[in-house]
């Protein structure tokens, strides 16, 4: 598999979420399904089958998150050069159809929220980006069909986000 690029915040939060699931919610879900199994008929038992459908997703999510940090390559987009739009970088584009200038921050597809302007280095609009320079224009296939960009500006500015 190959490797995941991340910032170190994204791998804290994973690292975050894979510790609660198996030090919070799984002894609690073993407790639930022992007192579920207490109230006897298990065929019939609606709070048993809910307790083992949870159990069954933590663990599912405990798998993911393991192969997700065992894949994950923490990279530090501060002390990239962001001459050209690289992973962490901050990058001001002007939509050439519409006029409207958008800002994005290119992060790991783990940590991409394109509501608040975190997209993908791997999203189509993050490859396209890559490598680019002021002054670049792009053409880009995105879901709503194609679309030409200017980029404005390429920098870095810490990555803050918002749980």
């Amino acid at each position: 598999m190959a490797k995941e690029p991340m910032t170190e915040y994204g791998y804290q939060k994973l690292c975050a979420e894979i510790k609660d699931l198996q030090e919070v919610q799984r002894p609690q879900i073993v407790k639930e399904i022992d007192i579920a199994r207490s109230h006897g008929d298990l065929k019939e038992n609606a709070e048993y089958h809910a307790a083992k459908e949870k159990q069954a997703f933590i663990e599912s999510r405990i798998a993911e998150l393991s192969a997700m940090l065992a894949n994950a390559q923490i990279i530090d987009p501060s002390i990239l050069e962001h001459k050209r739009v690289s992973f962490g970088s901050y990058v001001k584009v002007l939509d050439l159809d519409t006029d409207k200038e958008f800002i994005y921050t290119l992060v790991g597809t783990l940590e991409s929220d394109p509501q608040r302007g975190f997209i993908s280095v791997s999203s189509p609009m993050g490859r396209a980006l890559i490598g680019r320079e002021v002054g670049d224009e792009v053409s880009i296939v995105l879901p709503k069909g194609e679309s030409e960009f200017e980029i404005l500006e390429v920098g870095y500015k810490p990555l803050r986000f918002k749980d």
